[in-house]
């Protein structure tokens, strides 16, 4: 029997929920009533049989990534296009932006079908987003992603070159290699920003710290495309001078994958500390990375 996706609007009758096996999606749409629904109907027509054709290519997508690929479809290449500019530099594979590849591909034939005011396809906290004139979109910082609560809001306003946003670190549901509580990238797509916020959050790191547990990957999840490297499964007490350095560490990266043109901005939090990185020094709060105390307004 053919598997067929879960597909409904949400009790509050403006949001999409979208589900597939991993895959759960929440979208919303802004614009007239009929544009709307040509939107949604779009997302439900791509959003069926998108996960087989992921499946189909699953061992290519779980091998490290190299400058050539061989995947056929469109989001697995979108995928392997995301983390490309690392695989030179360390091990990742296109499975590290999955989710953000699959946002942007629904949100893609959204836009394809119907003429927006502001949309966002959110996959896991992982989100591409749409954003016209005058329009502005505020994510929600948590310190761990495995808790409920709102630090603060990143605003992001249509006038930024901003489509996608991610978050990464050990509390996620991926595996990760640094022992950050969570990463948020902006970036031009949210497969950059998926693929980046990986890298970043794996670099927020004290490699050897005693208080620091981990275990092969292989170990707990064994088809995991990281294999028998160890991933983060515990972080004991740090000091605040040893938390100053893990969050350096994956700042530092932050500014090497700015520097390069591949992401807008981050935030890196560990511990209840937090490092902005943004287009000017991370210390000058005229950065455009807004981080607000305020409620969640989006």
């Amino acid at each position: 029997m053919t598997r067929l996706p879960q597909i409904a609007l949400l009790s509050d009758g403006r949001r999409l929920h979208l589900q597939d096996g991993p895959i759960d999606l929440v979208v919303e749409a802004r614009g007239a009533a009929g544009e709307v629904r040509a939107a949604y109907e779009a997302a439900a027509r791509r959003f069926t049989g998108l996960l087989d054709e992921l499946c189909a290519e699953l061992p290519e997508l779980r091998a490290a990534a190299g400058q050539r690929s061989l995947l056929k479809g469109i989001v697995a290449r979108r995928m392997h296009a995301a983390v490309a500019p690392y695989g030179g530099d360390c091990f990742i594979t296109p499975m590290a932006a999955v989710a953000g590849s699959v946002a942007e591909e629904i949100l893609g034939a959204m836009l394809d079908a119907a003429t927006l005011d502001r949309a966002y396809v959110n996959n896991g906290g992982d989100i591409a987003l749409h954003l016209g004139n005058g329009e502005h979109f505020s994510v929600g910082l948590m310190d761990r992603p495995d808790r409920f609560g709102v630090m603060r809001t990143m605003r992001v306003d249509s006038g930024d070159p901003v489509g996608g946003v991610a978050t990464s670190g050990r509390h996620g549901r991926s595996f990760s290699l640094g022992i950050a509580d969570a990463v948020t990238v902006l970036a031009a797509t949210a497969s950059q920003a998926d693929a980046a916020a990986t890298i970043i959050a794996n670099a927020v790191d004290l490699p050897g710290h005693k208080a620091i547990i981990r275990a092969p990957a292989n170990e707990i999840q064994p088809d995991s495309d990281l294999g028998t490297r160890l991933v983060t499964r515990d972080v004991g007490a740090l000091s605040h001078d040893e938390i100053a350095a893990a969050l350096e560490y994956g700042a530092e990266c932050a500014r090497q994958v700015f520097d390069r043109g591949l992401i807008e901005g981050a935030v890196l939090q560990l511990c209840g500390d937090m490092l902005v990185i943004g287009p000017k020094d991370i210390e000058e709060q005229r950065t455009r990375l807004l981080v607000l105390e305020n409620a969640v307004d989006a």
